[in-house]
């Protein structure tokens, strides 16, 4: 006697069938996270670089300011402007003012002084007439050193360092804290 013939296919065992669906499952998922960590990674590569925010400043952080030659040699300060491309996490923004400085020439040594005043952060003013430095937001008066002359100020002006290059000063720009009596970078 023969049997008669099948209509379908026996069917597999379940567990069988689990472990063919979970690899399938593993393996799709797999392959649909791979493009998506893909683009990923590639919108985020710009924020993971660890890259300077300056442009133009040389590895220690200096900037040039100003050949020495354009500084007074009596000792009258000068004020300039620092520039340097800024970068973000995706632009750049070429030129842009990062801050200012006071810089005066002393028999051949240079003075510069960051131009905020370490009371509450306004830009400090030179005045000739009077031969020092003065902040117009609290009175604060500093002498032509940078050290204050009155009591409003927690500590003196900030010196800032400096080098000369090939005739050119060269600053590195650092910005303190405000209203304390120690310098405290930000």
């Amino acid at each position: 006697m023969t049997n008669p013939p099948a209509d379908r296919a026996p069917e597999l065992p379940a567990r069988r069938n689990f472990l063919i669906q979970a690899v399938t499952f593993v393996l799709s998922s797999l392959l649909a996270l791979a493009p998506l960590v893909a683009g990923l990674a590639f919108f985020a590569d710009p924020l993971l670089r660890r890259r300077s925010t300056m442009r133009g400043a040389t590895a220690d952080g200096y900037l040039p300011v100003a050949k020495v030659g354009d500084l007074p040699d009596d000792g009258t300060p000068v004020r300039f402007s620092l520039q340097a491309d800024k970068v973000d996490a995706w632009n750049l923004f070429r030129s842009q003012t990062v801050g200012t400085v006071y810089l005066r020439k002393i028999a051949g040594q240079v003075l510069a002084f960051n131009d905020v005043c370490p009371h509450l952060g306004c830009k400090i003013d030179y005045k000739p007439a009077e031969g020092a430095f003065f902040c117009p937001c609290h009175a604060s008066r500093f002498n032509l050193d940078g050290e204050r002359q009155n009591d409003i100020p927690p500590r003196d002006m900030d010196r800032l360092e400096w080098r000369e290059e090939d005739g050119v000063v060269w600053v590195k720009y650092v910005n303190y804290q405000r209203g304390k009596a120690e310098k405290v970078p930000v």
